[in-house]
């Protein structure tokens, strides 16, 4: 499933955490997580790919970070 995530809505984002999320929901190397969260966190929208069997914990995990997301296909 592709998803892109829009926008990081958090008071205080918490950057680790969010690369971390990145690297477990959609299989990618931490340096190109954080260089994804960055990206997220200076505004501009970030696609990423997830399996389907993590589905359900990867969007709930993306709700807790306060990121914005928006289901591609």
């Amino acid at each position: 499933m592709k998803i892109n995530l829009l926008s990081c809505d958090a008071q205080r984002p918490d950057k680790r955490a969010i690369a971390k999320c990145i690297t477990e929901i959609s299989a990618t190397d931490n340096s190109l997580a954080n260089e994804l969260t960055e990206i997220l966190l200076e505004g501009d929208a970030v696609d990423i790919e997830i399996e389907d069997k993590n589905t359900g914990s990867a969007l709930r995990a993306l709700r807790k970070l306060d990121i914005d997301y928006e289901i591609v296909e």
